[in-house]
C-alpha cells in the first residue's frame, strides 16, 4: 500500500535543479536508502517528504493518516530543557502536558496541586497516559538520562535524544539523515536494535555500509536531478548500477559520434552545395538540443597520498603508560608496539579517551607514568575530527595555501584552484569562506590539506563522517596502497574491517586491549573470550572427529537421470539470467512502470536462487556417481 507519492517534483536553490521532475512511491513497510554524492539533494528530498520545505513545482501527497517523523543530520539550534522535555516535544500537546506534569509533581504547594489536577484532566481527554509509558520505555531503551540538561550532552547523546523524540510519536514513516554520525559503536548497536523493532516504513541516508547492508531493502539513487529506484539490497545495487552506467556510457559515445559526424556534414555541406537537406538540418538541431540537455555525472574526487621517506622499522613503542584527567584514569598500564606499515584501529565509547590515546602515542601529551619511544624519520599527518585546523573566516583556498596561488604537492607545485578541483571544489566554492561549507565539504578540505604534505605516519580521527559513499571507498583504496603507518579512530565498522590489521579497544575504565584484525575480528574474539569465561569447560573440551563412513553411496535411476538433465537446466537458467542483465542495463528499462521493473527484479532473484541450488545438487551428484 502506498503511503506517500511524489509526482513530477522539481526543487532547486539556484543553478540546475537538484530534483528535476522526479517521481517516487513509498510503500508501507519499505526500507529505503537514499544514495548519492554530497550535494545531489538527498537531505532536500527528506525535507520535502517530511513537509519541512515545499517543492518549486509538482506535488507530494501523503495518504490519509500517515504520521511522519524525521531525525535531522544536525542538531537543530535552540533546543533547551532536559532530555525528557526534548523527547516529549515529539508528542505535541500531549508531550507538553507530560513535561509540565513532571515538574508539577515535584511541587507540593496548593497552586501546583490544582494545576496538576487540571493537567491530568486534559491528559485524560487526550488519552495521553499511554504516551507517558511509551516515553519511559523509549528513554530507557536508548539509555538516556531523562533529567540531564540537553545543552550539556555530547553530540552522540543529543542524536540519541532526537531519535527518541522521533520514535516516541510512533510514526508510520521514519526519516533518518545520517543516523550513525557521532555515535560510538555501542550506541550504534543500540540504535540498530531499536530500529529492528520498528514496524513502520524507514527512509534513510547513510554512509555507514554496515548499517546500510543491515536495513536497506530498496535503494533510491539520486543524481543529475533524477531519482532511480532499485528493488534490491546494496550489494546487488552496486552490480546493477555499474552495468547501467556502462550501458549509458556506450549510448552516449554512440550519440556523440553521430553528432560529430552531422556537425562535420553541415559545415562541409554549406560550402559544397547550394541546397541542404532541411530535414537533416532539423534533425541536427534536435541532436544539439539533446546534448545540451544532458546532465553529466558528478566527477569523482581525485586524491593521491604523498609519501615521505620511510621510517625506521620501529614507529612507536609504549610501555606501562598511565594517563589521568584529574583523578580519573583514562589510560592504565598500556603497552604496545607499532611497526612500520601497521594499520591500527582505535575504538571505544565516546569519552573513553581515544583522541587522548592518539595524542599520547604521538608525543603531544606526556604520560603520567611509563615510557614512550618513537622511531626515526617520522613525518606525521594528522586528520582532526573537530576540524580545529580550519579557520572558518578564511576562504577554502586560503585555508589550504595561506593566501598563496600555488601549493607544493609532493615534488610538484600546483595552482591552488586546480588542486581543489581534484576534491570537487569549484573555483567559486574555493573562494568561499569555510564557515558556509557542509560537513562533507569540510572533511574533503581537510583531506586536501592532509594529502598535500608528504607523510609516513597518517593519523585519522573519524575521517569518514559526512563523506559520501564513493569518496569513502576511494579513501579506502588510497589507504590500502599507502606503504606508511596508519593510526585510525573510527566508528565505521566496514571501514575498520577493510583497513586495519589490529585494533586497540578502550573500555572506558582505562583498560586498552589489543586484538588482531578489524571490527568483526574483535567481536568474534571478544565473544569467544566472554564465552570461555562463562563456560570454562569449552577451553579443554574438543569435539571428537567423526569416523569416516564405509558405506558406499550409489546413484539410483532417477538420480542418474537428474544428473544428465542438470547441465542443460543450468545453461538455460544462465542464458535467461544473461538476457535479464542485458535488459536491465538499458537505462530506458527503468522508465517503465514500477510493476514491470519489480517483476524483472523478482525473477532475477529467483534465478539466482535456483542456480545456486542447481549447482549444489549437481556437485553432490557428481561426487557420488
Amino acid at each position: 500500500m502506498s503511503q506517500l507519492s511524489i509526482r513530477n517534483v522539481s526543487m532547486g536553490f539556484g543553478g540546475a535543479d537538484l530534483l528535476d521532475g522526479v517521481d517516487l512511491e513509498i510503500h508501507a513497510g519499505d526500507r529505503i536508502c537514499l544514495l548519492g554524492r554530497n550535494g545531489t539533494g538527498k537531505t532536500t528530498l527528506l525535507k520535502l517528504i517530511s513537509g519541512d520545505i515545499k517543492p518549486d513545482s509538482g506535488e507530494i501527497f501523503a495518504h490519509s493518516g500517515v504520521r511522519t517523523a524525521r531525525l535531522p543530520q544536525n542538531v537543530p539550534p535552540g533546543l533547551s530543557g532536559t532530555v525528557y522535555d526534548v523527547v516529549a516535544a515529539g508528542l505535541g500537546e500531549t508531550g507538553h502536558l507530560l513535561a509540565e506534569l513532571r515538574i508539577l509533581s515535584e511541587c507540593p504547594d496548593d497552586a501546583s496541586m490544582r494545576k496538576r489536577a487540571k493537567t491530568e484532566s486534559r491528559l485524560a481527554e487526550l488519552e495521553g497516559w499511554g504516551a507517558a509509558q511509551r516515553m519511559d520505555r523509549v528513554i530507557t531503551r536508548l539509555e538516556l538520562d531523562a533529567d540531564a540538561p540537553f545543552a550539556d550532552l555530547s553530540a552522540g547523546v543529543k542524536r540519541r535524544t532526537l531519535l527518541a523524540r522521533a520514535l516516541v510519536a510512533e510514526p508510520d514513516l521514519l526519516l533518518l539523515d545520517e543516523p550513525t554520525n557521532h555515535l560510538d559503536i555501542a550506541a550504534i548497536d543500540r540504535l540498530e536494535a531499536e530500529l529492528e523493532k520498528f514496524s513502520g516504513t524507514l527512509v534513510f541516508i547513510t554512509h555507514d555500509r554496515a548499517f546500510l547492508r543491515r536495513f536497506a531493502r530498496r535503494i533510491v539513487s539520486i543524481g543529475r536531478g533524477r531519482l532511480t529506484a532499485w528493488d534490491c539490497d546494496y550489494d546487488t545495487f552496486l552490480m546493477r548500477q555499474a552495468d547501467r552506467n556502462e550501458a549509458e556510457n556506450t549510448q552516449n559515445a554512440v550519440f556523440d559520434k553521430k553528432l560529430a559526424a552531422e556537425e562535420t556534414w553541415i559545415r562541409s555541406g554549406i560550402k559544397a552545395r547550394r541546397t541542404r537537406n532541411m530535414g537533416r538540418v532539423r534533425a541536427l538541431e534536435q541532436l544539439r538540443e539533446q546534448r545540451r540537455a544532458r546532465r553529466e555525472r558528478i566527477g569523482s574526487v581525485r586524491m593521491q597520498i604523498q609519501e615521505a621517506q620511510r621510517t625506521g622499522k620501529l614507529v612507536i613503542s609504549a610501555e606501562d603508560v598511565d594517563y589521568a584527567w584529574d583523578t580519573r584514569p583514562v589510560i592504565r598500564e598500556f603497552s604496545a608496539t607499532v611497526m612500520r606499515g601497521d594499520k591500527v584501529g582505535i575504538i571505544g565509547p565516546n569519552g573513553a579517551g581515544k583522541t587522548t590515546l592518539l595524542q599520547l602515542l604521538l608525543g603531544d601529551l606526556p604520560p603520567d607514568r611509563g615510557h614512550l619511544r618513537h622511531g626515526t624519520r617520522l613525518q606525521v599527518a594528522y586528520f582532526d575530527q573537530l576540524r580545529a585546523q580550519l579557520d572558518p573566516d578564511k576562504s577554502v583556498a586560503d585555508n589550504l595555501a595561506d593566501g598563496k596561488d600555488r601549493i607544493a604537492v609532493g615534488d610538484q607545485t600546483r595552482h591552488v584552484i586546480g588542486y581543489l578541483q581534484d576534491f570537487l571544489f569549484t573555483p567559486e566554492r574555493s573562494r568561499s569562506p569555510v564557515r558556509i561549507l557542509s560537513g562533507g565539504e569540510r572533511n574533503r578540505l581537510l583531506l586536501a590539506r592532509l594529502f598535500a604534505r608528504p607523510s609516513n605516519v597518517l593519523v585519522l580521527d573519524e575521517p569518514t563522517n559526512d563523506l559520501d559513499m564513493e569518496t569513502v571507498e576511494l579513501l579506502e583504496e588510497r589507504l590500502m596502497d599507502y606503504p606508511g603507518t596508519l593510526l585510525l579512530v573510527s566508528h565505521d565498522r566496514a571501514f575498520l574491517n577493510n583497513m586495519v590489521t589490529s585494533t586497540l579497544v578502550l573500555d572506558g575504565s582505562g583498560t586498552v586491549t589489543e586484538f588482531i584484525g578489524g571490527y568483526d575480528d574483535w567481536i568474534r574474539q571478544r565473544d569467544t573470550v566472554g564465552d570461555k569465561k562463562s563456560h570454562p569447560e569449552k577451553e579443554t573440551s574438543k569435539e571428537k572427529p567423526r569416523a569416516p563412513s564405509n558405506r558406499q553411496i550409489k546413484l539410483g535411476f532417477n538420480e542418474k537421470r537428474e544428473l544428465e538433465v542438470l547441465p542443460g537446466r543450468i545453461e538455460a537458467l544462465e542464458a535467461e539470467q544473461k538476457r535479464l542483465y542485458e535488459t536491465m542495463t538499458d537505462p530506458a528499462f527503468y522508465q517503465q512502470d514500477g510493476g514491470s521493473v519489480a517483476a524483472a527484479s523478482d525473477r532475477l532473484k529467483t534465478i539466482e536462487k535456483e542456480l545456486a541450488e542447481a549447482y549444489e545438487r549437481w556437485e553432490y551428484l557428481e561426487s557420488v556417481k
